[in-house]
């Protein structure tokens, strides 16, 4: 008795895969019976980068050769991408597995095998041209002003301001509690609220004090995004990336549209003043006077985080400490301020095996 895959079709109305009786049917009248099926909610086969069907070739081209046939609904439910779709069909065919289409009756002799290539070609070509009759509409939509559905950046509120035919137009609305929060980093970084910090003193502040960005704690990186965005004075772009690489786009294709302001371009612009001035020079990697010999390699003992190296008194000294604690704020970690000096001292030292004598953490300086 042969064995089949069953890939079940999209239901696209539910975005749920679920078991077709009619294929369960025609695989039954084949004499064949089902050995597993393989779910893939919303997911698309533009891409071979999906979990699930990753497994299904995996478990296809075993050397037990667990079953003999992989069913599909359609070939455009296996990849809409032509070169995938005949990369993985010839890496079954050699474990000695077919692809069979329930609904897309394909020989194996040449002729078969044109069209089973024509019909990739114009499923790839379809989706093409769908995926672009999405962006532009994605794009219009956000020329009008309204929303595309992505999570709303801190401080907002996603609601909906109109319902045209069964879709909902959506919009930002400012959201009090956090953009008090907001209003309140941009007011430490200009200095509105007394001397100007930066990304790190704000980030500790907010953390000893128990205010989370939406259940997580804030870290440089996270306030340097904030103040660093335009939408907070009232300015949002969207399509600043490709959404399926998230590889900048040009300035020319951005779209811009107006959202409510939380603060205004004056601090902003003043915000932006101030990061700029404390920029640190950019040295690439390793051509310091003196080199980061246990970059990616130390971790800190009390929250696993890397440690990096770090400077005090303009430079003058330097430290190995931990990022998370460097970055959160003293509340983040317990972790000590380690001497450089003493680490490259131990770190000359190596054991037998090759690795790094790393005895220098018993000399760490008490916690900051």
């Amino acid at each position: 008795m042969k064995t089949a895959k069953l890939l079940p079709p999209l239901d696209r109305r539910t975005r749920m895969i679920r078991p077709d009786e009619v294929s369960y049917y025609k695989i039954e009248k084949q004499g064949w019976s089902v050995a597993e099926v393989f779910s893939e909610p919303g997911a698309s086969a533009l891409d071979d980068d999906r979990p699930i069907f990753q497994e299904m070739i995996y478990k296809a081209t075993r050397s037990d050769r667990p079953f003999d046939y992989l069913v599909v609904h359609s070939l455009s439910r296996f990849s809409r991408d032509a070169l995938h779709s005949e990369i993985y069909i010839r890496k079954l065919r050699k474990a000695g597995v077919e692809l069979v289409s329930i609904t897309q009756a394909v020989s194996s002799d040449p002729s078969g095998e044109m069209y089973r290539k024509l019909l990739n070609v114009f499923d790839e070509h379809q989706s093409r041209e769908n995926a672009k009759h999405v962006h532009r509409a994605m794009c219009e939509n956000a020329r009008k002003g309204f929303w595309n559905g992505s999570h709303a950046p801190y401080g907002y509120d996603v609601e909906v301001a109109e319902r045209r035919g069964n879709k909902d137009k959506k919009i930002l609305a400012i959201n009090e509690d956090e953009a008090s929060t907001v209003r309140h980093i941009f007011g430490m970084a200009t200095g509105s609220t007394g001397h100007p910090v930066g990304v790190k003193a704000i980030a500790s502040h907010l953390n000893e004090r128990g205010i989370l960005r939406r259940g997580r704690r804030f870290s440089t990186g996270s306030i340097h995004d904030i103040l660093t965005a335009t939408t907070y004075y009232g300015r949002h772009y969207f399509n600043r990336t490709d959404s399926r690489n998230g590889t900048p786009r040009p300035p020319s294709q951005w779209v811009p549209f107006d959202v409510p302001a939380i603060i205004d371009e004056e601090t902003f612009n003043t915000a932006q003043a101030l990061l700029r001035s404390r920029n640190p020079k950019r040295m690439p990697p390793r051509v310091a006077n003196g080199p980061t010999l246990l970059a990616g390699l130390a971790r800190c003992g009390h929250c696993g985080a890397a440690l990096i190296q770090n400077t005090g008194k303009g430079g003058r000294y330097r430290y190995y400490t931990c990022s998370r604690k460097l970055k959160e704020g003293p509340t983040a970690c317990r972790g000590c301020v380690c001497p450089w000096t003493s680490w490259t001292a131990s770190s000359s030292g190596r054991s037998p095996s090759g690795s790094l004598n790393l005895s220098a953490s018993r000399r760490c300086s008490s916690p900051m």
